[in-house]
């Protein structure tokens, strides 16, 4: 990870605005893996038991003491690295206010995030399995493993997501919509995620793939 005086932080080798290869260095790969899954487990998972808010914000300051009192490898830690990573991150997962930073989604412990609910697209996505879809079809979705439900914006992100756990996952096609009028929101988390509490059942079908090409 490198800095363009004249454009800001990048993860290219080049600055990719201007082509300049001369960025002022701040991580390597590895470094910044490691402070990425730092950093989720901090923020997401509340690891290190910080000083969070009900809306998930923990203070830079914070961040850095506690990156660097578990990591002894990490010493040269500053602001401007989480900065960095955050700025850059291709997901759009993390979200710097003044001094505080937060996870946007991916957390294992509650929160009652206020998240933006316009421009919420009419049809989300998530992927399960063949073993699963027929009583979620029968129930709606509901959290397990994390806090929220997590919808996917497009088709193909969803079958990127379900591919994490199976080789062949079916997608289901969210009524947005719907979900509104049944009195419950959806917020965006991410560049391609938004988080619900629940979907009901009539606000769910299988997705046909052939009516989603152009996602692919």
């Amino acid at each position: 990870m490198k800095e363009c005086e004249a454009h800001g932080y990048y993860r290219e080798e080049i600055c990719p605005v201007c082509g300049d290869p001369d960025g002022r260095f701040l991580m390597n790969d590895s470094e910044v893996e490691r402070l990425g899954r730092t950093l989720a487990g901090i923020l997401r998972h509340g690891k290190f038991e910080p000083d969070m808010d009900d809306q998930g914000f923990v203070s830079m300051r914070e961040i850095i003491y506690l990156v660097k009192e578990h990591n002894y490898r990490m010493h040269w830690l500053r602001p401007h690295h989480v900065i960095a990573l955050v700025e850059t991150d291709p997901k759009g997962r993390y979200q710097i206010s003044g001094d505080l930073v937060r996870a946007t989604y991916g957390h294992s412990i509650p929160l009652e995030l206020e998240l933006p609910t316009d421009d919420v697209p009419a049809e989300l996505f998530f992927p399960t399995t063949a073993e699963e879809v027929d009583i979620i079809l029968e129930t709606g979705l509901l959290p397990s493993d994390r806090s929220m439900v997590h919808l996917s914006l497009t088709y193909e992100d969803a079958m990127r997501a379900g591919k994490v756990r199976v080789d062949n996952p079916i997608i289901l096609v969210i009524d947005a919509d719907a979900v509104f009028d049944a009195g419950l929101d959806i917020g965006k988390a991410g560049r391609t995620v938004f988080l619900a509490k629940e979907i009901p059942p009539d606000c769910l079908e299988i997705a046909v793939e052939s009516d989603y090409a152009e996602d692919n």
